[in-house]
C-alpha cells in the first residue's frame, strides 16, 4: 500500500504541478517544506545530524535555520523537477549557469570520455538537461532501482525525456556500459557522495569517515576518461548555479585500489569544499558517515 500510494503521490505531482504558474509552484513549495520542517521528523532530524558535521561551530538555532532552508531548497528541486518535463529548450539552457565550464567542453572536445561524478546538490536533473539543450551532448547516468517498479519507470521515462540514457544501478551491472560509452568519447554523469553497495571506498569527509562509490575513479582508470567534480546551489534567482572542478588526475604509482582510495578522496574533498559554501543545498536526509551507520545498525 505505501508503495503503491509513493507512486501515485509522484504521479499526481507530474501531472498537476507542471501546470501550475510558477509562482503558485515556488509558493506551494515552500509551504510544504516548512510543514514538514516543523513535524520533526526523523529526515528532518538526519539533515541536522549531517549539518551539525559540515559546520561543527552552528548552534541548534543556526541548525535549526539550515535545515529549514535545506528542507525549502530541497522541494524547490522537486518542483523544478516535476514541471521541466514542461519546460521549453530555450529555459532549459538559460535555467543554469556554471563557473568552469571548460573544463566539461575541453574533455569532450578531446573525445576521451568524462565522468562527472556530483553530490546531492541543488538540481541535477536540471544540470543535465542544460548539458543536453545548451552543450547538444547526451549522457548515460544510473538510477536506484525503486519500489515499486512503476515508480522507478517514472524517472526513467522522466530522464530520458530530458535526453539522458539511464541504465538501472543493479550490482555493478552496469559498469560496463558506462566503460564502453567512455571509450566512445561520451559522457557520465553520476551521484557519487552516498555509497549504495556497502562495498566503497572510505574516505575523510569533513573530518569523520564515511563510504563513497568507487565507480567514477575506476571508470577514469580502466578508459583513460576525465574525471570531474561538480557541484551545485541555489541562490535567490530562478537561475541555479553550479562549479566544474578540475580534473582528477589518475595517480602515476600505487596498484587499482590505492589510485582508487587517492582519487575517490580527491571528490570528498571537492564535494565537501562545495557543501560548505552552501550546505543549505545540500540534500542529504540520509545516513552518510560510518559513525551513524553503525549505531543503526547496532
Amino acid at each position: 500500500m505505501k508503495d503503491r500510494l509513493s507512486d501515485a503521490l509522484y504521479g499526481l505531482g507530474w501531472a498537476t504541478v507542471k501546470k501550475l504558474p510558477e509562482p503558485v509552484a515556488t509558493g506551494l513549495g515552500r509551504r510544504i517544506a516548512d510543514q514538514v520542517w516543523k513535524r520533526r521528523g526523523k529526515s528532518v532530524l538526519r539533515l541536522e545530524a549531517n549539518l551539525a558535521r559540515v559546520v561543527p561551530d552552528a548552534g541548534p538555532d543556526r541548525l535549526a535555520e539550515l535545515s529549514r532552508a535545506g528542507l525549502r531548497s530541497y522541494m524547490r528541486y522537486w518542483m523544478e523537477s516535476f514541471r521541466l518535463p514542461a519546460w521549453s529548450k530555450e529555459r532549459m539552457r538559460n535555467g543554469f549557469e556554471g563557473e568552469g565550464i571548460h573544463h566539461l567542453v575541453d574533455g569532450l572536445a578531446s573525445g576521451r570520455g568524462v565522468v562527472v561524478a556530483l553530490p546531492h546538490m541543488g538540481n541535477y536533473d536540471l544540470a543535465g538537461a542544460w548539458v543536453t539543450t545548451r552543450l547538444d551532448t547526451p549522457f548515460t547516468t544510473v538510477a536506484q532501482r525503486l519500489k515499486p517498479e512503476t515508480l522507478y519507470d517514472r524517472f526513467v521515462a522522466y530522464r530520458e525525456g530530458l535526453g539522458m540514457e539511464v541504465l538501472p544501478h543493479t550490482g555493478g551491472a552496469a559498469f560496463g556500459a558506462l566503460a564502453r560509452r567512455l571509450r566512445a568519447g561520451g559522457l557520465v554523469c553520476l551521484v557519487a557522495d552516498r555509497d549504495l553497495s556497502a562495498s566503497g571506498v572510505e574516505v575523510t569527509f569533513f573530518g569523520e569517515t564515511a563510504r563513497m562509490p568507487a565507480g567514477p575513479a575506476l571508470l577514469a582508470q580502466q578508459t583513460g576518461a576525465l574525471l570531474l567534480p561538480v557541484t551545485l546551489w541555489y541562490d535567490e534567482t530562478p537561475v541555479m548555479k553550479g562549479r566544474v572542478h578540475p580534473p582528477i588526475e589518475v595517480p602515476e604509482t600505487g596498484d587499482r585500489a590505492a589510485k582508487t582510495s587517492v582519487m575517490t578522496q580527491a571528490l570528498a574533498d571537492a564535494f565537501a569544499g562545495g557543501i560548505a559554501d552552501h550546505p543549505e543545498d545540500w540534500h542529504m536526509l540520509q545516513r552518510v558517515w560510518l559513525a551513524d551507520l553503525e549505531e543503526r545498525r547496532a
